[in-house]
């Protein structure tokens, strides 16, 4: 079984986050201070109770003074979007592009944070080399996506994209390796150019 990459894998660590009594000044300089513009809240128990971002402060700061929130609590967005730490980049990307998130909170089985993922974080995967990919790939090939002495596949990688060239038994096996080598870490596309003996 291939290891797709996980948000595990990109994730940081050094997740900064505050708790639901941290008051509106801290908060703004938490964000200062680290350079971010998301930030988790955190129960006692360290399960995330919800986000407080640069957007939410700007609407409380808006308000008339009686109305005003003034700590993470009464600030925060909830319910939280997580994502677990064993999500593919893949489904964490997905949910990022769909929420039009920028950060998201990393949690473990139990819902404590473990960590925090942006979308710089999982576009780090398609920086891994081309000879890298390109030996999964070939790995990949022979010993689980072509029968041995079926077909002669040959492999070139450029700049993430997959190439693909020689001769193949059925013409379904082609959306088949498609399909298996897009899921390569640090594959961009993949592209074919196979012959397919005539039948009898």
């Amino acid at each position: 079984m291939e290891h797709l990459p996980t948000v595990a894998d990109v994730m940081s660590r050094a997740a900064v986050s505050v708790d639901r009594t941290t008051a509106f000044k801290d908060i703004v300089e938490t964000m200062r201070m680290w350079n971010i513009s998301v930030l988790p809240v955190l129960t006692g128990e360290g399960h995330v109770a919800g986000v407080v971002s640069e957007a939410d402060l700007l609407v409380s700061s808006q308000a008339s003074v009686p109305d005003r929130a003034t700590t993470a609590e009464r600030l925060m967005t909830r319910p939280a979007v997580t994502v677990p730490a064993t999500s593919t980049i893949r489904a964490a990307a997905r949910v990022m592009a769909r929420r039009h998130l920028k950060r998201l909170p990393v949690v473990d089985g139990d819902g404590q944070l473990v960590g925090v993922v942006s979308r710089g974080d999982l576009l780090k995967v398609y920086l891994r080399p081309d000879a890298d990919i390109g030996t999964e790939v070939r790995e990949l090939l022979g010993r689980q996506l072509i029968p041995r002495g079926s077909a002669a596949v040959h492999v070139h990688v450029a700049g993430g994209v997959v190439y693909l060239h020689g001769s193949i038994p059925d013409p379904a096996m082609e959306d088949v390796l498609v399909r298996a080598l897009g899921t390569v870490p640090g594959v961009v596309d993949v592209k074919t150019d196979f012959t397919v003996p005539a039948s009898e």
